[in-house]
């Protein structure tokens, strides 16, 4: 790999192998075999073909995640831009010639191809007397990450592609609960292999994959399938594992301070390296920005206001009573809070909705929308000093568990049975850190609803929860009619054009 090239999750410790690396490796990501210049009885060698595939699953777009998020009723796409596709989607108006659209599916199957080759090329190693052991690990976590990319992407399209080789005669099309079963089977035969650890325990990947990271995925896939036995016993071995716990301060959780934490299970890591300028691996943040504020730090940049929370979310936290969380996920514009204030019911409003956050960042009134996610949010005075671009330096947060304590307690109040307490317990923790009071004799609606207040605008979940229960009245909010044929976005033209197996699977499908 390129000198110039950092794995998120080696940012600090693994400069050596990634410097050294071979340009060839990146050349194995687009299939060409270069065996007779490779030394595959080299263990750095195969390190370094695992450090291929965490490399591939950082590099994500910043139109992806944005994507998968936006048709949920929490949030909102922020209007009078240029990305009117993304507005359009937000409104369950698709068009499938929208470049969004084929960004997603292109790069996101590329990675999966890219690390399905990175597992070839670790099989290679073994071949060559590299520790069986060792190579049985490094493919279990390359596993893992084809798994919640493809897992991902079925959500988004519903039945798309499923790869486990590079061979395209052996690439098919399958049905989305086929799709989430076979994530299951692949998690399965990852978990035996994979570290037993919290992700941040890792000496020689800090942040990588463990068997949680895995049993979490495995319960998502079998969450979408409504296999709830399944989804309580894997979420119950991360639970009883003790190794995980929630972060005391839902508000740092998302900035510098929150960075691996203990509750983090997935996250795309990036560093600046703290130093004012040179190297920056960062992601694009500035597209949840707002448009215009007055940072507390004057240098500081601005965002671009295309992702906004929903009314619908901030009124439902309000009569919730809730505080930290809501003024964790939203940051308000004084237009914003006098559109809420013109419904009778909210004319008076706590003292944290405010145009400044606590951090003495203002967020100024702009055109593209009144609200922007404090979920994506970096405080200015965390930046490093001579960094301004808007969230630099900010991990991307991919799985909590809070999350995994939410799958936990749905599992339960739908039927299954679990060893790791009771739906109560795990709900009233995340209620407890959330300064809400405690329940008791918890319901289905009760965990949904606890849902929506803390996982909002991330990664499309509460939109892709309501889809699974066919919560089509939820989705049908301000001007919106949703219905389940609009649960899926179409495959793009692009790729229809291109792919002749894709092509026909549609035409058969429609």
């Amino acid at each position: 790999m390129k000198s110039t090239i950092y794995i998120q999750c080696l940012l600090l410790v693994c400069g050596l192998y990634l410097t050294s690396c071979d340009n060839k490796l990146d050349e194995d990501a687009e299939l060409r075999s270069y065996q007779n210049d490779i030394d595959y009885a080299s263990e750095a060698g195969a390190y370094g073909a695992l450090v291929g595939a965490y490399e591939t699953f950082q590099n994500v777009g910043w139109e992806q995640i944005p994507l998968i998020a936006v048709r949920g009723d929490d949030v909102n796409a922020g209007g009078l831009g240029d990305q009117q596709g993304f507005a359009d989607t937000d409104n369950y108006t698709y068009d499938n010639n929208f470049w969004m659209y084929n960004s997603l599916w292109e790069n996101w199957f590329q990675d999966i191809t890219q690390i399905t080759s990175q597992i070839e090329q670790l099989e290679l190693y073994r071949d060559g007397g590299v520790n069986s052991s060792l190579i049985d690990q490094y493919i279990a976590e390359a596993k893992t990450l084809r798994g919640f990319i493809t897992l991902e992407l079925s959500r988004v399209f519903g039945d798309v592609y499923r790869i486990e080789s590079t061979d395209q005669s052996e690439i098919t099309v399958e049905t989305k609960d086929d799709l989430m079963q076979w994530i299951s089977d692949q998690m399965d035969e990852a978990i035996p292999n994979l570290v037993n650890l919290h992700p941040n325990q890792r000496t020689d990947i800090p942040g990588g994959i463990t068997k949680y990271t895995a049993l979490t995925i495995k319960a998502m896939a079998n969450l979408e399938l409504g296999n709830y036995q399944a989804v309580a016993d894997a979420t119950g071995e991360v639970i009883s594992s003790q190794k995980f716990e929630l972060y005391d301060d839902y508000y740092q959780l998302f900035k510098i301070p929150g960075k691996l934490c203990n509750e983090n299970i997935l996250e795309i890591q990036y560093s600046d390296f703290g130093q004012s300028s040179g190297d920056n691996v960062a992601h694009l943040f500035a597209f949840y920005g707002p448009q215009n504020w007055t940072a507390a730090v004057p240098e500081a940049t601005s965002g671009w206001g295309f992702f906004e929370p929903s009314t619908k979310y901030i009124k439902f936290m309000l009569d919730r009573g809730e505080t930290i969380r809501l003024e964790t996920s939203v940051l308000f514009t004084d237009r914003g809070i006098a559109d809420i204030q013109t419904d009778a019911n909210y004319a008076t409003l706590p003292d944290f909705v405010t145009n400044t956050t606590r951090d003495g960042d203002i967020i100024n009134d702009y055109s593209r929308a009144m609200f922007t996610s404090g979920k994506h949010y970096l405080p200015s005075i965390q930046l490093t000093e001579g960094r301004t671009d808007y969230g630099t330096n900010k991990n991307y947060t991919v799985i909590r568990y809070a999350e995994v304590l939410l799958m936990y307690a749905e599992a339960l109040t739908r039927g299954a049975s679990g060893t790791a307490g009771s739906a109560d317990d795990a709900l009233n923790m995340i209620r407890t850190r959330a300064n809400m009071g405690t329940l008791s004799g918890v319901t289905s609606d009760d965990v949904m609803d606890e849902k929506f207040a803390e996982l909002a605008m991330e990664w499309g979940i509460r939109y892709y929860d309501m889809i699974r229960l066919g919560e089509t009245s939820e989705l049908s909010y301000d001007g919106r009619t949703f219905t389940m044929d609009k649960a899926y976005l179409p495959y793009p033209l692009e790729q229809l054009d291109i792919s002749p197996i894709l092509d026909e699977y549609n035409n058969q499908n429609n």
